[in-house]
């Protein structure tokens, strides 16, 4: 009966998102405030895979969005906007880099590897900050979005947010289908015992550093997705704090849940909107609130849906 209510809500949640744009087709804002928040949620599930499943605390996952964005506006810089060169090329440098800080970063622990997460991160966000041909602090500007040969138009508002839903319902499928598969029994079972799993025979520093890549993989498509959407790429998308932004929407929707990343991306979103028009002084009330959510919901949002037996 619990995982019945869980996906009863869920479906209601994706279909009201997926008619959205029907219902508020001329309210832009708040299609664009969802697309936001959906690119967010894909960036979150991939957080959450390394986070919520591995116990590997990442605070610099939001290098990936910026490797992805910045993809998209040099190219774009180039005057080259075709997205099967663009995309594809943002995958595998996100990849790339997922491997390198991976190999690196899990041969430490606990607090090492976090701090040592958030130093390569900060490395790639000083590149960027550095880099005067690319607008250094200043940014870049993506005049033309990424170009399909004709088969969609990203310039088209309605169509955009439905590649963007698009790909958040592939990453859910993956992710699923991947934590319930056995490399994903293995990474889950390193949570909790990793020294059992070595004496079983199992190489837990491979599929550790797997699953590090794809979610940099996967998070490096919400950059590129973001780069798309906004228009414009700074070195702000990498810095750490971005980072901690994608660790409160993973926690406040549920660590080690499927679809709580999610919900978590859309509360935060929400919230920082509601609140910032309330007040300039939105964070006053807003970090207490998640404090409150990790002291006293330690399940996040997802809990509320009551016990799954795959979380």
């Amino acid at each position: 009966m619990t995982m019945n209510r869980r996906g009863v809500v869920m479906t209601l949640f994706l279909i009201t998102v997926a008619l959205l744009p029907i219902a508020l087709v001329d309210q832009p804002f708040y299609i664009g405030l969802f697309s936001r928040a959906m690119i967010l949620s894909i960036a979150a599930v991939s957080l959450n895979l390394l986070l919520g499943y591995g116990n590997m605390i990442s605070f610099g996952h939001a290098v990936y969005i910026g490797i992805g964005a910045y993809t998209v506006g040099i190219f774009a810089y180039y005057e080259i906007y075709d997205g099967f060169i663009q995309w594809p090329v943002g995958l595998a440098i996100s990849a790339v880099v997922a491997l390198i800080f991976g190999a690196i970063s899990l041969r430490t622990r606990g607090v090492y590897f976090i701090m040592i997460t958030l130093a390569l991160a900060q490395m790639l966000y000083f590149l960027g900050v550095s880099i005067d041909e690319y607008g250094a602090d200043d940014g870049l500007v993506i005049d033309v979005r990424s170009e399909f040969a004709g088969l969609i138009d990203l310039e088209e508002g309605i169509a955009f947010y439905y590649v963007i839903f698009f790909f958040l319902l592939l990453t859910i499928f993956i992710v699923h289908r991947l934590t319930n598969s056995r490399f994903g029994v293995v990474v889950r079972g390193a949570k909790s015992n990793e020294v059992r799993l070595r004496a079983l025979g199992f190489s837990v520093y491979q599929y550790k550093l797997t699953a590090f890549v794809i979610a940099g993989v996967i998070c490096g498509l919400a950059g590129l997705l973001l780069g798309n959407f906004t228009n414009f790429v700074n070195p702000d998308m990498m810095h750490w704090t971005r980072s901690g932004e994608l660790i409160f929407m993973v926690v406040l929707g549920g660590l080690g849940s499927l679809f709580g990343p999610v919900l978590g991306a859309f509360v935060f979103l929400l919230l920082e909107e509601i609140l910032s028009d309330l007040t300039i002084h939105w964070q006053i009330i807003f970090g207490p609130f998640l404090i409150a959510v990790v002291l006293f919901m330690r399940g996040g949002i997802d809990s509320l849906l009551g016990k799954s037996t795959d979380d």
